[in-house]
């Protein structure tokens, strides 16, 4: 299982550095789910399952925004000011780009088959028994 965020295949690499490259995830990089699959299957894996959680992770960075301004005065004591400004801007930014399907994050599930045998159940549903 591979779990990450991508950003969405239609939208190009910003070609300056983002806010969040710069100040909260400086050594990092968004590819689309496109290029991800591709090295996987490169390396001798097969895509089983890819589901796009996108419209979740907004509600749960809604979620984290509204808990974080609901403890700033300790969130500040804690970090100063400034850091909590930039995860206060961080968390409003990212809530709207995957609410616009700027970014999304995905649930990939890869397996190296052995000998031609996967070893996966058969159906989905029978992932969860």
């Amino acid at each position: 299982m591979n779990h990450g965020i991508g950003r969405a295949g239609s939208r190009s690499k910003a070609a300056e550095p983002t806010f969040t490259d710069v100040y909260v995830f400086p050594d990092s990089e968004l590819a689309p789910i496109s290029a991800l699959l591709h090295g996987a299957e490169e390396v001798g894996f097969e895509v089983r399952d890819v589901e796009n959680l996108r419209e979740h992770y907004f509600l749960t960075l809604c979620q984290w925004l509204r808990r974080l301004e609901a403890n700033a005065d300790q969130a500040r004591s804690l970090v100063g000011e400034l850091k909590y400004r930039v995860w206060r801007l961080y968390l409003a930014g990212s809530a709207y780009y995957f609410q616009s399907g700027k970014l999304d994050l995905y649930q990939s599930l890869l397996v190296k088959p052995w000998d031609g045998q996967s070893g996966m159940p058969l159906t989905r549903d029978d992932w969860y028994r």
